[in-house]
């Protein structure tokens, strides 16, 4: 029922199941002071702010309604005549700006350096008749559920409270004279009482409840057409009310020049990878882009944790469900990016911070988790190869460039290589986190890893590690490509590397011709392990394993230009792998467990640095990367590859629901333009390509393991076992003497052996692993080939 008077408590209780915003955002920003607030924009409003570290959202959203109190009204981020901007590139100080035919509103937005406040200055202009009402939606603690709110008085002021647990939160908002602004105010429960709902209901707000919760609840109060809000957080509602009134007694451009002033400083004590007189290479437009993806690697860092940083300040598909996915998460994949991408731009300190992190979180056994919280408590435990060799190249590229500054990493290095070495090259998982076996970028990177870390190893340590790593890039060919092929001969190439080999392949002669599932898809495409290619054989060339014009890159490349390009109006962008599903559903409903994949701009960017290997222009690649990005130069996980759907803000080459802005993404991006300017990739270890240089090396050497069993050996080869414990190898020549050979560990918790030899004419030899760990009843045969 309508009301025009107070009353306590709101109905409709707990309201509707909560949600979050969509995930593709405009706009994200943070202070470089010691305020912990972590501002996000989503269509024209505030989205997600996080407190008091960058994983923890404590609202949905923040928007407004302009109204004249006669019937019309309309909430502001319905219009799609909306600009939202830095005050700089590369400097969050965010102008949005909604325009209609009566009104135009504008908000400026910045963090308070020194509290944990955030500042919106909000003017209305136009039509005189129209009041703007913000709206408040608290999600403390990370959700919706159980949340409290009242509308109350503090110390003479009116403030919109919210409580939850250990958080508080308290909206205040002031005039030109910093007097209270708040008109009438009113809380309630989302999709029953709240202010959207009044609104809806009666043209106008006439509800005035003074409590609601525990649940779902939002927050409402008329404005003057010119205001200033502070939104505080704190361990309890009277203390957040204390910091938000405190930073709004203070000129709000005051707040605004010391944001723009701190930001170009850090800018300016970074200093761009490249030579000086190539950067004219880049145009404004790109150099902008530049500072901006530096400024959001830069907000992505957390306060408390330092050196921590998440995936992404959104929540892919958010509006669908409250869960949050895997994005508010430290990846020590993402993260070793990142640090490649800060060093390209000169913020070794940055660097330095997350290799101290990644040192500090590493397991015992030399791994680290999959993904974890900041501080540290894993949240999915699975292995991937490519992240326990990351920071060992970060630890190698700030040596590279004298800039440890006292960290020590040999104990770190070598429990690292340790790890690489007895549990690969097969990998449990692949960067995409799906399926195992042998990945080709996996396999460059702890190939990198060996040569980047032997360094730091005691002689006997350091030579396995380099023997390992020419076993296997001297293998790797035999183990991640196929030749004469169905694919291969319908397309007229000879071979092509495999998105994926099954560890199965290396026992089973038929396992490449079986079904190899593909994750994330509704209905399984049936495609053999022999059909799916992939993208990440690229690393191969911009590590310098291979050759940009090998004839196995140009085959594969061919193929997935065929099959894995799309040209958009922004320029080439390429898809994960042959049937991917993680993306939104073919009509535009979004990904659920299910979907359809779509197209990766940071795959553009993999391209651009294989093409500047090859001797190619890179510039059309990284140009597309930028034409990719939002209006306010936020760089999406995935833009859409297919015809518009309106109504979902779908647009071909534009962002979909899923993360913007992706940290990875905007590494990226640093990384092709440092590149460009350098005349090589900058993240390319440079231990490596004095190694090999593209070419593929001669070994005398091959390595037994049981994960990669040899069933037949050439004759010029020695025998060589690298295992996870100790044994005695027990060995004879077709039926003839047996002898044995114990495993020692060179100094990296790896136990290997080398037989001598075979003499010439033998063609088969047996043995058996005894010891501790090992069934000695169990014998194995290797052939040996005189071919």
């Amino acid at each position: 029922m309508p009301n025009d008077t107070d009353i306590d408590e709101a109905p409709g209780a707990p309201g509707l199941p909560p949600s979050w915003c969509n995930g593709s955002k405009q706009a994200v920003g943070t202070t470089l002071g010691p305020s912990r607030i972590w501002f996000t924009v989503g269509q024209g409003i505030l989205n997600e702010i996080y407190y008091p570290r960058v994983d923890i959202p404590q609202i949905r959203d923040l928007g407004f309604i302009v109204a004249d109190g006669k019937g019309f009204w309309i909430e502001v981020k319905c219009l799609d005549n909306c600009r939202v901007a830095y005050t700089s590139a590369g400097v969050p100080a965010v102008t949005i700006v909604h325009t209609h035919a009566r009104f135009t509103l504008t908000q400026r937005i910045v963090p308070e350096p020194n509290r944990d406040v955030l500042l919106i200055q909000l003017s209305l202009d136009g039509d005189t008749q129209l009041r703007p009402y913000v709206l408040l939606a608290p999600h403390l603690g990370g959700s919706g559920y159980n949340n409290l709110a009242e509308v109350s008085e503090h110390h003479g002021r009116r403030m919109l409270w919210a409580q939850q647990g250990p958080f508080g939160l308290a909206l205040a908002a002031v005039d030109r004279q910093q007097c209270d602004a708040f008109d009438i105010c009113s809380c309630g429960y989302f999709g029953a009482s709240d202010g959207w709902q009044d609104f809806n209901k009666h043209g106008q707000m006439r509800w005035r409840y003074r409590r609601a919760g525990p649940g779902n609840v939002a927050l409402m109060a008329a404005l003057p057409q010119c205001a200033v809000l502070g939104l505080g957080f704190a361990t309890s509602r009277e203390a957040a009310a204390t910091l938000a009134v405190s930073a709004l007694l203070q000129p709000f451009d005051l707040v605004w020049s010391q944001q723009v002033e701190q930001w170009r400083q850090w800018h300016g004590n970074c200093h761009p990878h490249g030579k000086k007189a190539g950067r004219k290479i880049l145009t404004a437009a790109l150099n902008a882009q530049l500072k901006t993806s530096a400024m959001v690697l830069r907000t992505h860092q957390d306060q408390t944790f330092r050196g921590a940083m998440v995936a992404s300040l959104s929540v892919p598909w958010g509006e669908t469900g409250e869960e949050r996915p895997g994005y508010h998460l430290v990846w020590p994949r993402d993260l070793v990016e990142s640090a490649g991408a800060l060093l390209a731009m000169g913020a070794d300190v940055e660097a330095r911070e997350i290799l101290r992190y990644l040192i500090a979180t590493q397991l015992e056994d030399g791994s680290w988790y999959q993904n974890q919280w900041l501080g540290g408590k894993p949240n999915w435990t699975g292995i991937q190869l490519d992240q326990v060799a990351f920071p060992v190249l970060l630890a190698g590229t700030l040596a590279d460039r004298g800039a440890l500054d006292g960290i020590e990493v040999t104990d770190m290095v070598q429990r690292a290589l340790g790890f690489i070495a007895s549990h690969g090259p097969v990998s449990p998982q692949d960067r995409w986190e799906e399926n195992s076996g042998i990945n080709t970028f996996t396999l460059s990177v702890c190939i990198a890893a060996l040569v980047s870390g032997a360094r730091f190893m005691p002689v006997s340590a350091k030579d396995f590690a380099l023997e390992l790593a020419d076993y296997w890039n001297a293998r790797l060919d035999d183990w991640t490509a196929v030749y004469d092929t169905e694919l291969a001969a319908h397309h007229g190439v000879h071979g092509y590397y495999l998105r994926i080999t099954p560890p199965s392949a290396f026992s089973d002669n038929t396992a490449l011709a079986r079904v190899m599932a593909v994750k994330n898809r509704q209905r399984d495409p049936g495609l053999t392990a022999a059909e799916q290619i992939g993208v990440d054989f690229l690393q191969l060339v911009r590590y310098g394993l291979r050759d940009a014009d090998a004839p196995l890159v140009r085959d594969t490349l061919q193929l997935v230009d065929t099959l894995l390009r799309k040209d958009l109006p922004q320029g080439p962008c390429w898809y994960r792998y042959t049937g991917d599903g993680y993306g939104e559903h073919q009509d535009g409903t979004g990904f659920d467990g299910t979907g359809c994949g779509r197209l990766w701009p940071l795959l553009t960017g993999e391209r651009g640095h294989y093409e500047l290997v090859r001797g190619a222009d890179a510039l059309p690649h990284l140009r597309a990367m930028a034409a990719m990005a939002g209006q306010a130069g936020m760089l999406p996980e995935q833009v859409w590859d297919s015809d518009s759907i309106a109504a979902r803000r779908l647009y071909p080459g534009m962002a979909t629901g899923s993360a913007m802005p992706l940290v990875w993404a905007h590494a990226e991006y640093i990384k092709l333009a440092c590149s460009i300017l350098e005349g090589h990739p900058v993240d390319r270890p440079e231990p490596l390509w004095a190694r090999y240089r593209g070419r593929q090396p001669q070994v005398d050497i091959w390595y037994w393991s049981p994960q990669t069993p040899i069933r037949t050996l050439p004759a010029a080869m020695r025998l060589g076992f690298c295992l996870p414990h100790p044994a005695t190898i027990l060995w004879r020549i077709g039926e003839g003497e047996s002898h044995d050979v114990v495993t020692f560990d060179p100094g990296i918790d790896v136990h290997v052996a080398r037989l001598p030899r075979l003499p010439a004419g033998a063609d088969r030899m047996h043995f058996r692993l005894a010891g501790a760990g090992w069934d000695g009843d169990v014998e194995y045969e290797v052939l040996v080939s005189n071919g």
